[in-house]
């Protein structure tokens, strides 16, 4: 997505090989155009999924899912990391690793929002080792729903989590795919459809 790409090369501060810094308009200050953008583009990608809800996790992947939601008409669901005093009972959980924060967080969703025969779209702002999105389809699968697609906002295509995600069968759509961060620039990968073409794949 060139939007998406314009805003990691100009606002986005590469930290080291593995981390990207993108709090001046994604996950700290957000940019409400770019959201925007951003929602209408997966809306276009899933549009024939039939999907009925969409689930991310507190609280980076709340903004995109949201106007993912508007542009398909259909709920936007949150996963927990934090416990509450009013969901506690009838949930379905999960536990995720995050490499960038070394910790684990149980993920908590209650069974009144995801049913049997929902198509579940989920939708994420990074993916490197894919922790938080298996966890969010182990919470689609526990409903008897189904995981219709995985939407992430960058993909860190060095790291294992997109290759481990298509090998268990999950559709997955990227906006912004980076093969390096390297001496503080971002190198962008190509595109999945390409990518396939170029190897004879298509």
């Amino acid at each position: 997505m060139k939007l998406l790409k314009e805003k990691i090369e100009s606002e986005g501060i590469v930290l080291s090989e593995n981390v990207l810094k993108v709090d001046s308009f994604i996950n700290h200050q957000m940019d409400p155009v770019l959201m925007k953008e951003i929602g209408l583009e997966f809306a276009e990608r899933f549009k024939d999924e039939a999907i009925t809800k969409i689930l991310t996790i507190e609280s980076s992947g709340i903004a995109p899912a949201i106007m993912t939601g508007l542009a398909l008409n259909v709920p936007v669901i949150f996963a927990r990391k934090r416990k509450s005093l009013t969901l506690t009972t009838d949930l379905y959980t999960a536990t995720v690793y995050s490499f960038t924060k070394q910790e684990s967080n149980e993920i908590t969703v209650s069974n009144k929002y995801i049913t049997k025969g929902d198509n579940v779209l989920i939708i994420d702002d990074f993916l490197a080792n894919g922790q938080a999105a298996l966890g969010l389809a182990s919470l689609v699968e526990q409903a008897s729903a189904k995981v219709s697609g995985i939407g992430i906002l960058i993909e860190k295509s060095f790291q294992p989590g997109a290759d481990d995600l298509i090998a268990k069968g999950y559709r997955l759509e990227s906006l912004a795919r980076i093969e390096a961060l390297k001496e503080g620039k971002v190198q962008f990968a190509k595109d999945r459809q390409l990518e396939k073409a170029f190897a004879g794949g298509i």
